[in-house]
Formats: C-alpha cells, sequence, structure tokens
C-alpha cells in the first residue's frame, strides 16, 4: 500500500505521521511545493519510526510527482488555511485552481488511485475532482464528515459526561458552517439513545458547537485544525487499505441517492479496497430531509462559482 499525501504542511504533516503510526502502508509520500519542506517532515518523521515502533517507510519530494507513481490512495490537503473570521467558501478561488493541477498531476501517474480531499471548501473541491478526472465516483471521496463527526462524539461524550469510546453519532450534510447536520435523534450511548439522557435544548447545543467546531478552532489556534483531520483521514485511508468496509460520513457524487443529483455532499459510506463500495441510504425524517435540501442548494451555490 502506496499513500501520497499533497500538503505538507500541518493537516498532511499530521495524515503522514497517524498512517505511519498505525503501521498499515508500506510507504507515504509527502509532496510540497515549497523546496525542502517535505523532505524535512518526512526526515524528522522517519526519526520518531524507532520510537514509535513502525516500519512505514516514509519519503519527502518538492513537487516531483513522479515519486508519486502507483499511488493506492491519494490525499489531496493542498491550499490556503482559513484564518480567523474566514468561511470555507471563500477560499474557493485560490484552493480550486491548486486542487485542479494537483489532481491532474496525480492522476497522471497514479491512474487507479483512490483519491481523498480535505482542502477546502470541500464538498466543491471534491465535486472539482470529478469534473476534471472523470474518474469513477467510487474512487473520489470527501473527508469532511468523518471530521464532523469525531467532533459531533466530541461534545455529545461532554455533554453527557461520558466516555468517548461509549457515544456514536454521524454528520451529515455539507461541511460547512451552516451546511452540517448533526444527527441527534440516532446518536447513542452504548446503544441507547442519548436523548434518554440529555434534554432536547442539550442536544440543541451539542449540535450548535459541532456546526461551528471548525471555526472554533480556527479562533483559538489562528489558522486551520490539523490534529482531527489528520486523524479522520488516516481512519480512512486504513478502512480502504484493510478493506474494513467501514462506514463514514463522506462527501461523494449523488446521483439520486437522498433526493440528489450532481453533487457532492455528506452522507455515510461503507469504505473498502474499492473505495466508496456502498452509499448508505438512511431514513430520514421530513425536517431532516428538509435540511440535508437546504444544505445541498448551499453547496450548489458555492459549485456555481467554479470555472469548469
Amino acid at each position: 500500500m502506496k499513500v501520497t499525501v499533497v500538503g505538507a504542511g500541518a493537516v498532511g504533516a499530521s495524515c503522514a505521521e497517524y498512517i505511519a503510526i498505525k503501521n498499515f502502508a508500506s510507504e507515504v509520500v509527502l509532496l510540497d511545493i515549497k523546496e525542502g519542506y517535505a523532505e524535512g517532515k518526512a526526515m524528522d518523521l522517519m526519526q520518531t519510526a524507532s520510537l514509535n515502533g513502525f516500519d512505514t517507510k516514509i519519503t519527502g519530494s518538492t513537487n516531483d510527482y513522479t515519486k508519486t507513481a502507483n499511488s493506492d490512495v491519494v490525499v489531496i490537503t493542498s491550499g490556503i488555511p482559513r484564518k480567523p473570521g474566514m468561511t470555507r467558501e471563500e477560499l474557493i478561488g485560490i484552493n480550486a485552481g491548486i486542487v485542479k493541477t494537483v489532481v491532474t498531476s496525480l492522476v497522471e501517474h497514479s491512474p487507479n488511485t483512490i483519491v481523498i480531499v480535505v482542502s477546502n471548501p470541500m464538498d466543491t473541491m471534491t465535486y472539482l475532482v470529478h469534473k476534471t478526472t472523470g474518474l469513477p465516483r467510487n474512487r473520489i471521496i470527501g473527508m469532511g464528515g468523518a471530521l464532523d463527526s469525531a467532533r459531533f462524539k466530541y461534545r455529545l461524550a461532554e455533554a453527557l459526561g461520558a466516555p468517548i469510546s461509549d457515544v456514536d453519532g454521524m454528520v451529515i450534510g455539507g461541511h460547512s458552517d451552516t451546511g452540517m447536520i448533526p444527527l441527534t435523534r440516532i446518536a447513542t450511548r452504548n446503544s441507547v439513545p442519548v436523548s434518554e439522557f440529555l434534554s432536547e435544548e442539550r442536544l440543541e447545543q451539542v449540535a450548535a458547537d459541532t456546526k461551528v467546531g471548525g471555526a472554533t478552532l480556527t479562533k483559538l489556534l489562528g489558522t486551520s485544525a490539523w490534529y482531527a483531520p489528520g486523524a479522520a483521514v488516516s481512519g480512512m485511508v486504513q478502512a480502504i487499505a484493510c478493506d474494513q468496509k467501514k462506514i463514514f460520513p463522506c462527501s461523494t457524487l449523488l446521483e439520486g441517492e437522498y433526493g440528489l443529483n450532481d453533487i457532492c455532499i455528506g452522507v455515510p459510506v461503507i469504505l473498502g479496497k474499492g473505495g466508496i463500495e456502498k452509499i448508505v441510504d438512511i431514513k430520514l425524517t421530513d425536517a431532516e430531509k428538509a435540511k440535508i435540501t437546504a444544505s445541498a442548494e448551499g453547496v450548489t451555490k458555492t459549485n456555481g462559482l467554479l470555472e469548469l
């Protein structure tokens, strides 16, 4: 299993670190446009191998896509990060150009690869990859829902005063502060609905805190978060590499599912060696259906800013 991560900044380096530590990939290639940056990050990470007990080989390269050849999975984190007060949508002008150039070069050297998109605005960048490459929809995956769901579970555990291993929950919809839909109705604590423990008002607050999870961190850090995004990607890559058939909410191209067409948006999928092996069509209430329709309208509006 060879994995390429494009963008050796905080998110990309975290991706590489978590993938290496889990020890399921033979090689991770870090790529960056900044001279020597990916090479330095790779060397630093390799010097942790004996300490962290992994055998994954990590190499770095400055914009040499030949080094990425025959990658099984490629992860695109490149682009400018959010700053305090910025929306993900405001990044579209610069990041669209970067993502289009990157994915074209990646697919040229790894035509059978599976692409995971992290760059923001994530749903629109995932859609751009579809339109740019023409790859089958099962091989293009947006990361957002996996991260949003992790943040949802963190907030649920906080509200419940419970260990996070006891909590399960899912966020669907667009990866934006207004588009996320934390499904509080089906969230559980060890199979018991969380509504048995928390009031409706408290669950509404959990959902609200989840939706601004990224903005909250950006305000505190002065830039986008990196540990949780890196961990979310590593979990997705592992599910693919090890054919785990795990369910993750991911941004995927819909062709009628959930009543939506020609749009990438977060819904639950089964990830395995083929990438997206199945879109899971869960039953939503009328209120939840209205929310995902509204979320899709927001994503479509952002997609309209692309120069395809």
